[in-house]
């Protein structure tokens, strides 16, 4: 089992960069990406799915602006769009499936980075997801949860560490939490499980020559129960087209 995750950055903006042109040849049963920035008629009216791929999507309601979605070879046997929790809800950033004793979420956690007001924002959505993510790893089914955490969870994970420890994305309290979702929860962040090297990052700054240079940080995760994590096999982050300020996270799974 091949799973994607990639933040767009913008659905258009990705495709005109020749995402929809890559994603075929991948060869992934399960595509998750983050910040659509589109609406729903947009997706349909102008993207559509890579052949063999149905696409489902969970949109913000403000235009331009955040959403979720997951392409996927397999139909579903359930869709769940949204946490139940309005204020998070209303900007679009859950979407899980359930395929068998398998759920697959794609999700997107608020930068902080803009202002106080969405730093609260992004405090509030670690608070209230909290419980469901407990719920999931003592749920009995096999969980991965895909997506864009906006939050290195250690030194290794983002170049200038030192520089940004008063910066979201790096605050102690993102960390802390963080490593509840993993010691508590015991839920595992699976391409750290099977690639301990340094220097390996998802985002990068479109200041100065961040990419050029590869300043960048680690902010987007493959989530998994225990048992679904020892399944994997492989990993790979995709740099040689660019096609977001991020780059797509590939996890092979021995799971069938």
């Amino acid at each position: 089992m091949r799973i994607i995750t990639l933040n767009l950055n913008g659905l258009r903006s990705a495709a005109s960069k020749g995402l929809f042109d890559w994603l075929p040849r991948q060869g992934a049963d399960v595509i998750c990406v983050q910040e659509l920035k589109a609406q729903q008629g947009d997706i349909n009216g102008i993207m559509r799915a890579p052949d063999g791929y149905t696409g489902y999507f969970h949109c913000a309601e403000k235009k331009g602006y955040s959403g979720v979605g997951i392409y996927t070879r397999r139909i579903p046997d359930h869709v769940v769009e949204g946490t139940g929790i309005p204020e998070i809800d209303v900007e679009g950033r859950f979407l899980r499936m359930d395929f068998g004793n398998l759920t697959i979420i794609s999700i997107y956690l608020p930068s902080g980075s803009s202002g106080a007001h969405r730093q609260a924002a992004k405090f509030f959505f670690m608070e209230q997801f909290f419980p469901q993510l407990r719920s999931l790893a003592e749920s009995g089914r096999d969980v991965l949860l895909c997506g864009d955490w906006n939050i290195a969870h250690r030194e290794i994970d983002l170049k200038n560490w030192r520089s940004n420890q008063k910066n979201s994305g790096f605050l102690p309290e993102e960390r802390a939490w963080l490593s509840s979702v993993f010691d508590e929860l015991k839920l595992v962040d699976v391409f750290r499980k099977i690639n301990p090297e340094p220097d390996q990052y998802t985002w990068w700054s479109n200041r100065g020559q961040a990419w050029a240079k590869n300043v960048g940080w680690r902010i987007d995760y493959q989530i998994a129960t225990p048992g679904l994590a020892d399944t994997a096999t492989g990993t790979s982050i995709f740099k040689a087209e660019r096609f977001s300020d991020h780059a797509p996270l590939t996890i092979d799974y021995d799971w069938k």
